[in-house]
């Protein structure tokens, strides 16, 4: 949808963006090349301690390729002004990019139209909304919302402030030892009171891959609400929330090669409209008056304020490049990755991987015996290799495994297998150190 389907602005016609807006290379023409990927991230050809950097901490936030730094520098030079209220040439340009942003969010995610697709900071927010608009509304007293071990804390904190609100209960799916739902103990949790299921696509902890599908089908039968966190499956695979047929999805652009501070919630139309607005202020309303105020429809009525406009843009930038790369090729490839990087992985005498799903994503959680998980990422950050040590913001799934922490590399498409060779290595050589 374009600004001009929301507002007119008089005197300014046409709403066409700048023809000179940075366009990306043409990926699509030619054949998948993780280096030739790899060498659109600038960032990939620092220097740390010396050594050249190797990101496997995608998991936490993933690197921004010339086409998204173009474009943002693109907007503030060019486009910069405040949306959907002047009529101004400047205006018109930052709306309409505003606005196609959000079109190409929609068709990342296979929505039937912009006015489901609302912005946010990121996954964390998106859900902090639906817990405080929708859910304040429709769960109350010995209602029950089901989650799983599986989840980041933003899928678990928000629910239980919202259970200790309304005297409701918080149910969780169990996994089972390699770290999956067991589908007839999540079953046997949903019942008449069951007013909502929230559960990530992709676990940020293990990786694990969960029967998203299987799981809304399930809950709808109870007349359950369903809705899924993405943040970690939208840079790996295909998204299409009609297929999935959840009632919200929420995702990062930080994730997904995008600015940080942006994020999206898809929302089914007709359970946005009628749901409360969160936050109120301006752009939301159709009328204010002291005595009431008439609210916008979706999306607008969950976009209080000023937005984060530039990085909706970035991230705009960012959904191209990837569709551009191929989301099949993206997919194909990281799993080439994970299947060499787990074989290397276990050949390090003492190392545990957590997490051994049938179906994972490129996360690669270990322990290795003897050694605090803390000082095998100073150890690898000396050797430029760049991990995340420490519980992930995911403490229940560690615990379910009797760890406090895990040491969590994790793939991007730009990674390649001499990354995961350095790192095989250079444990290879922290555990020689240890031996002499």
């Amino acid at each position: 949808m374009l600004a001009s389907e929301y507002f007119s602005f008089p005197g300014v016609p046409g709403w066409q963006s700048p023809p000179s807006v940075p366009a990306l290379p043409g990926l699509g023409a030619r054949p998948f090349d993780p280096r030739a990927v790899r060498r659109d991230f600038p960032i990939l050809e620092e220097r740390v301690h010396g050594r050249p950097l190797i990101w496997l901490d995608n998991a936490a936030t993933t690197q921004k390729p010339n086409a998204v730094i173009d474009r943002l520098s693109y907007f503030y030079r060019h486009e910069n002004s405040n949306i959907h209220r002047a009529a101004h040439e400047l205006a018109a340009r930052a709306t309409d990019a505003y606005e196609s942003a959000r079109e190409k969010a929609r068709r990342f995610l296979g929505a039937s139209s912009t006015r489901e697709i609302i912005f946010v900071r990121g996954a964390t927010e998106g859900i902090n909304l639906i817990a405080q608009s929708w859910g304040r509304r429709h769960v109350g007293p010995d209602d029950e919302i089901v989650i799983s071990w599986l989840e980041h804390h933003a899928n678990i904190v928000p629910w239980q402030q919202l259970c200790a609100e309304k005297g409701a209960r918080l149910r969780v799916a169990p996994v089972d030892d390699r770290g999956q739902i067991l589908l007839e103990e999540y079953e046997k949790l949903l019942g008449p009171r069951t007013r909502l299921v929230a559960f990530s696509q992709v676990s940020n902890a293990l990786g694990t891959v969960t029967p998203v599908q299987e799981m809304a089908a399930i809950a709808h039968r109870y007349g359950a609400r369903v809705l899924v966190d993405g943040a970690q499956a939208v840079s790996h695979m295909r998204v299409d929330v009609q297929a999935l047929d959840c009632d919200w999805y929420v995702f990062s652009g930080h994730k997904v090669f995008g600015p940080t501070g942006i994020g999206v919630v898809f929302g089914k139309e007709d359970l946005l409209n009628a749901t409360p607005p969160w936050q109120g202020g301006g752009n939301m309303i159709v009328d204010v008056t002291f005595e009431k105020t008439v609210y916008q429809p979706a999306p607008a009525r969950f976009e209080a304020g000023t937005g984060n406009i530039a990085d909706a843009v970035g991230l705009g930038a960012a959904l191209d490049y990837l569709e551009e790369i191929g989301l099949e090729n993206v997919s194909r490839y990281e799993h080439e990755l994970l299947v060499y990087g787990t074989e290397g992985l276990l050949s390090v005498p003492g190392l545990r991987l957590i997490g051994t799903a049938a179906d994972k994503a490129g996360v690669l959680s270990f322990v290795l015996d003897g050694f605090r998980t803390e000082d095998v990422g100073k150890a690898l950050d000396q050797e430029g290799i760049a991990v995340r040590a420490g519980h992930h913001c995911a403490q229940p799934i560690l615990r379910r495994f009797g760890l406090e922490s895990t040491v969590r590399p994790s793939l991007a498409v730009y990674n390649l297998r001499e990354d995961l060779d350095a790192l095989v290595a250079a444990l290879l050589r922290l555990q020689a150190r240890r031996g002499h």
